[in-house]
C-alpha cells in the first residue's frame, strides 16, 4: 500500500487514461468518419433548400412582377378599348338620333302636305257646293224680284255666273285695296 501511498490521489491510474484515451480515439474516430458526415449532408442539404426556396422566391416573385405588368398592360388596354368603345356608341347615338330627327321632320313636312292637299280639296268641294247652293238661292230670289220664273237651266246658269264674277271681282277689289 505503500507504492499506492506514495501515489496522487489527483492523478488517476496509468490503465485509467490509457482506457478512456482508447475510448477518446474510438468515439474521435466515430465522430469523424460518421456523424460529422452526416451532419455535413444535412446542413449542405438544408443549404441547398434554402437557396432553391430562395431562387424559386425570386422566380416567383419575378413572374408575379411580369404577371402584374402584363396584367397592368392589359388593364390600360381594356380602358381604352372601353373608351372608343364609349366613343363609338355616343358617335353612333348621336348619328341615329341625327337620322330620328331627319325621319321626324320628313314625316312632319309630309303630314303637313298632306293635310294642306285636304284643306285645298275641301276647300274646292265647298266652293263648289257653295257656289251650287248660292246659285239655287240667287235664281230663286232674281224669279222673285223679277216676277218671272227661271227656270231655264242656261239662263239661271248665266245669272248666276255673272253674279259669282261680280262677286270675285268686288272682293278682288277690296284685297287689293286694303293691301
Amino acid at each position: 500500500m505503500a507504492a499506492e501511498e506514495g501515489a496522487s490521489p489527483l492523478l488517476p491510474d496509468g490503465w485509467e487514461i490509457l482506457i478512456t484515451a482508447l475510448g477518446f480515439l474510438i468515439l474521435l474516430y466515430l465522430v469523424v468518419k460518421f456523424i460529422a458526415p452526416a451532419f455535413e449532408k444535412i446542413y449542405q442539404d438544408r443549404k441547398e433548400a434554402i437557396e432553391g426556396g430562395l431562387a424559386k422566391a425570386e422566380k416567383a416573385q419575378a413572374e408575379a412582377a411580369a404577371a402584374r405588368d402584363e396584367y397592368k398592360q392589359q388593364l390600360e388596354s381594356a380602358r381604352l378599348e372601353a373608351q372608343k368603345i364609349r366613343e363609338d356608341a355616343r358617335g353612333e347615338g348621336e348619328s341615329i338620333l341625327a337620322e330620328f330627327k331627319e325621319r321626324a321632320t320628313a314625316e312632319a313636312a309630309r303630314i303637313t302636305e298632306n293635310a294642306q292637299k285636304t284643306i285645298d280639296a275641301e276647300r274646292s268641294a265647298a266652293l263648289v257646293s257653295l257656289r251650287t247652293e248660292v246659285g239655287a238661292l240667287a235664281t230663286d230670289l232674281a224669279g222673285k224680284i223679277v216676277g218671272e220664273s227661271l227656270d231655264d237651266d242656261q239662263r239661271s246658269q248665266r245669272v248666276v255666273d255673272r253674279f259669282l264674277s261680280d262677286l270675285e271681282a268686288s272682293q278682288q277689289r277690296n284685297a287689293g285695296a286694303s293691301r
